[in-house]
């Protein structure tokens, strides 16, 4: 907490903040955003670095592919799918009692091979970046060689040599975990008390540390920076402020685009695509959002959204205190069953780097997420955690002047393709027992300059 900040006369001046204090949905449309070249200069990278890391990621692929069986039917390119869900959007439809133009999709990051979740990407690109760099200075690995050549005793006995550790509230360390693991690094992941019992389990079957902290994902980030720094030979993946975690999640827009084309779906000023983003630290989002604004410009709509118990994003940037703000200083505990997005303090970078070019933000109660998981299941066969529905009320937050007939909304899920049976059978129970009632009736409120409510 920040023992400076007085909080007080924020809360006598800005309604939102009361709202979120309440714990009450809330919707607030981005009064800094800027047309996106604009924003995009303002980032500090540019579009050179994500195909830097696109390029990485392709010359990993045959060792990707001989480690992981998973990927190996697409050759070691560790993606998602892209599915319209219509008669999802039919029941949302039903349940929010509103019309929502356009069509549903999601993009199944739930599915992708590795760990099953959006940190298969940013946190896969981070160790094989850190992997290459080290083979590359041993001289073990030039460039044009085939990377499937790290598969071998000489690449396990040098990166055996080396450590790396994170800090988690349980995605991000599969990811490191796995792949750090599979390369032979000895890797140490710190989960915060959020994490799921079965993720850290998955972990050490893997021969990963795990160091659990009675605290929340800041003091797990925390204790994972000094461990690195008090080893030379250990590499700190930084959530926080990691660019090459942000490029690895960069490099899913230019996919996208494909997956969208194929599918014959028009981008453009008449059909507008709407991209709903849970939000945790912020890294995965940004990154995404960030090469979607690199692919489609203003023709992209970003929104960002967090359970009503974790707002930290929403909170930095509406604030402009970015990490120097953590929902506990308002007195929001940070407690949610979406353990995924259970963080109190943002990211720094990705607030600082991204304000200009987030386009909402909203939240969503516990309640409505386990909603949502039963609904996505019995109506879309979606096998997803309840950090991964958080977009499908998101979709109902965008003013409707905002939505053309042409525009084209899809849902980020970010996780939930390893979730053991039993976990995910608790979830649907829970999931159609809160069918049964309502979704909070604030969803409706927007909050924007100059409206008299901001």
């Amino acid at each position: 907490m920040n023992p400076d900040l007085d909080v007080e006369p924020w809360l006598r001046e800005h309604a939102l903040l009361r709202e979120l204090v309440a714990l009450r949905e809330t919707t607030w449309l981005n009064p800094a955003r800027l047309p996106a070249a604009q924003g995009l200069a303002r980032v500090g990278l540019r579009g050179a670095d994500v195909d830097d890391a696109a390029a990485r990621l392709a010359r990993f692929a045959p060792w990707v592919a001989r480690r992981f069986d998973a990927a190996a039917a697409a050759g070691g390119i560790i993606e998602s799918p892209l599915r319209e869900v219509p008669a999802l959007h039919r029941a949302l439809q039903q349940r929010y009692a509103a019309a929502l133009p356009g069509r549903l999709w999601v993009k199944l990051d739930s599915e992708l091979p590795v760990s099953g979740s959006i940190k298969a990407r940013g946190g896969v690109h981070e160790v094989l970046q850190h992997a290459e760099s080290l083979a590359l200075a041993a001289g073990l690995l030039h460039r044009g060689d085939d990377y499937a050549r790290l598969d071998g005793a000489p690449a396990r006995a040098l990166f055996g040599r080396h450590r790396v550790a994170v800090g988690s509230t349980g995605n991000l360390g599969l990811s490191i975990g796995i792949v750090g693991a599979a390369l032979g690094l000895r890797v140490t992941v710190h989960m915060s008390a959020d994490a799921r019992a079965w993720k850290k389990a998955l972990l050490r079957a893997r021969g990963v540390q795990v160091v659990e902290h009675a605290s929340d994902y800041s003091e797990a980030v925390r204790e994972g920076r000094l461990e690195a720094a008090r080893d030379p030979l250990c590499h700190f993946v930084d959530d926080e402020n990691s660019r090459q975690l942000f490029l690895g999640y960069a490099v899913a827009a230019r996919r996208l685009r494909r997956q969208l084309e194929a599918a014959g779906v028009r981008v453009d000023a008449a059909h507008p695509l709407w991209v709903y983003l849970p939000c945790g630290v912020g890294g995965g989002p940004g990154g995404v959002a960030f090469g979607l604004k690199l692919e489609f410009g203003d023709a992209v709509r970003c929104m960002f959204v967090e359970p009503t118990h974790a707002p930290c994003m929403l909170l930095g940037l509406y604030t402009g205190l970015h990490d120097a703000v953590s929902v506990q200083d308002f007195g929001i505990d940070n407690r949610t069953l979406a353990d995924g997005l259970a963080v109190g303090r943002p990211s720094g970078f990705v607030g600082r780097a991204m304000q200009p070019l987030i386009d909402a933000c909203c939240t969503v109660r516990d309640e409505e997420l386990l909603a949502l998981v039963a609904l996505a299941s019995e109506h879309a066969r979606l096998r997803l955690e309840a950090s991964a529905v958080a977009g499908f009320a998101a979709a109902w937050r965008v003013p409707p002047q905002s939505l053309p007939a042409g525009t084209t909304h899809l849902v980020w899920a970010t996780g939930g393709g390893m979730v053991p049976e039993a976990d995910l059978r608790e979830l649907l129970a829970g999931g159609r027992r809160q069918l049964e009632q309502p979704p909070a009736p604030a969803a409706s409120r927007f909050w924007t300059p100059g409206s008299g409510n901001s």
